[in-house]
């Protein structure tokens, strides 16, 4: 734990990705195998689950520390997270141990089939033996929540400079569902099977957003256009008589969705396609909203399935006959895809993605124009001689969104954040007029500089109206114009309506409460684009 520790450190003292990559490069050389494979299982999301309730540890920690429970709620919000205050509020430990982080995380596991009291006896003697840093990080662990700061493309390259591994490589074997207890480091790093998970999709190759305007792209000719759908995109992949699809997240959602099962009887086997699942009827695309009813769902009840059909939009071919065929220009990958999509039945659950006729960049402005008609989110730019890479790469995928939807309206509650912003005040729920009244709508907490933070939070304090635990309500003065991607009839909201991506995108000085939107605008909204 303490070479784990050590690299905690390392990596929070600096922002220099140099630094970083160098830091887990020699941990990755010098730590023990074991510990390597479980660094780069918590680097990419594979985290022990939450085995003590957060009441518990504030209980413990505070009854360890002598300290009554109130003062250590008061204290927790200062700091900002739950981990930290327990390693700092914790007396020094009376022992040392050398135990390596598999040994803790074991530890951790093992919480989960104890019964209260032993799992009490269990954290506290752990925290007895750990310093604050290696407190801190079990502490993390317990909680599910554990997070390094760095992203899997930088670890992945800390592992390729430490291994001889090329990036791309272990890119493609991090994939899948493997856990450090279904593999090895040998195993799933050094010498992989190949066959042995079939279900292992492919990085996913992610494109920038075009901010200014295509023209800087040079010659349209030299790019395909498609519709950005507004579905969830997915990796189908057929290989061994069977079919898995794989989420961009690495989230397996074959089970919720059964209509792709299908596609085992029109797809030969050895086929990996990149797409969007969307719900589709009628031959034609439905909202998001129409899908999100399936979102988060194990198993669809056949009402469902009959209201949001879903289909893939296919718009990549990544492996075909069995062959890896990322390397290949998309307009090959692409003719490919076409010859293979276009001769299947009507009753297939797949379309194929079209390309969006243009001849200059004004055409394919106003095709972007069109795009919420068509339940799209804008258009995608690809070079026609891009390779399927992995990761968010500049210059060959570009994404063209259209402008999101905005209201103007007035904040009414505010909330302190987490973290580095424990001390500013960051959550805030708006609301619009109805009649004389105000009603609110949504939260949004992001969009603003952390100037504009400081300066709304040294006015909640100043302004603040009552208080409710956390929250406070404050005096509807400010105006905010509230950006957000969708609207949808909601029943859990007294508005009637839920935003999708809701953000600040700008501090409305310039207009009074009064002239906020109301309620009737947003039900506007809903009725043209929900």
């Amino acid at each position: 734990m303490k070479r784990f520790a050590d690299l905690f450190s390392r990596l929070d003292q600096t922002t220099r990705t140099n630094a970083k990559v160098e830091a887990l490069a020699t941990y990755f050389a010098e730590a023990p195998e074991s510990d390597r494979l479980w660094t780069i299982a918590l680097l990419s999301h594979r985290r022990p689950k939450r085995t003590v309730t957060t009441t518990r540890l504030r209980e413990w920690a505070a009854e360890r520390a002598n300290v009554p429970l109130w003062l250590f709620e008061e204290a927790y919000p200062i700091v900002g997270d739950l981990a930290e205050t327990i390693a700092l509020i914790l007396p020094d430990p009376s022992q040392d141990s050398d135990l390596p982080l598999t040994h803790w995380i074991g530890e951790v596991r093992a919480l989960a089939a104890l019964d209260e009291t032993a799992r009490k006896a269990r954290v506290l003697a752990a925290w007895d033996r750990l310093d604050r840093t290696e407190r801190f990080l079990f502490n993390k662990l317990i909680t599910g929540g554990f997070r390094m700061g760095v992203s899997q493309k930088l670890m992945t390259r800390a592992l390729s400079r430490a291994t001889g591994v090329p990036e791309p490589d272990l890119a493609h074997r991090l994939m899948g569902d493997w856990t450090p207890e279904s593999t090895s480091y040998e195993g799933l790093i050094l010498t992989p099977d190949p066959s042995a998970d079939l279900s292992k999709p492919y990085p996913f190759y992610l494109a920038y957003q075009l901010d200014e305007g295509p023209e800087a792209l040079g010659d349209p000719a030299l790019w395909a256009a498609e519709r950005k759908w507004d579905g969830i995109r997915g990796q189908l992949i057929l290989r061994g008589a069977e079919h898995h699809l794989w989420s961009r997240g690495e989230d397996l959602m074959t089970d919720r969705f059964p209509e792709l099962a299908r596609l085992i009887d029109f797809v030969p086997q050895g086929t990996v396609m990149d797409g969007e699942v969307l719900a589709f009827r009628d031959d034609a695309p439905l909202t998001f909203n129409a899908l999100q009813k399936r979102i988060g769902r194990k198993t669809v009840p056949k009402k469902l399935l009959a209201e949001a059909p879903v289909i893939l939009m296919a718009y990549d071919l990544l492996e075909w006959e069995g062959e890896d065929i990322r390397a290949a220009p998309y307009a090959e990958r692409r003719a490919t895809l076409e010859s293979l999509v276009r001769p299947l039945p009507a009753e297939a659950p797949i379309r194929l993605s079209p390309l969006v006729d243009f001849d200059g960049w004004d055409r394919l402005a106003a095709e972007r124009e069109r795009s919420r008609e068509l339940c799209a989110e804008g258009v995608m730019l690809k070079r026609l001689d891009s390779p399927y890479r992995d990761g968010r790469r500049k210059g060959d995928w570009w994404k063209w969104k259209v402008d999101p939807l905005t209201v103007d309206a007035v904040m009414v509650y505010a909330q302190q954040g987490a973290g580095r912003r424990a001390n500013l005040f960051t959550d805030f729920t708006f609301a619009v007029w109805s009649g004389g009244d105000l009603v609110p709508f949504t939260k949004a907490y992001s969009g603003l500089t952390d100037e504009e933070f400081r300066r709304i939070t040294s006015w909640v304090r100043r302004n603040t109206l009552e208080r409710y635990g956390p929250v406070r309500a404050v005096k509807p003065e400010h105006v905010f114009e509230i950006a957000f991607e969708g609207i949808q009839e909601s029943t859990r909201h007294k508005s009637g309506v839920a935003l999708r991506f809701p953000r600040m995108a700008r501090w409305r000085h310039d207009k009074p409460p009064g002239e906020a939107n109301t309620l009737e605008d947003l039900r506007a909204m809903l009725a043209a684009y929900g």
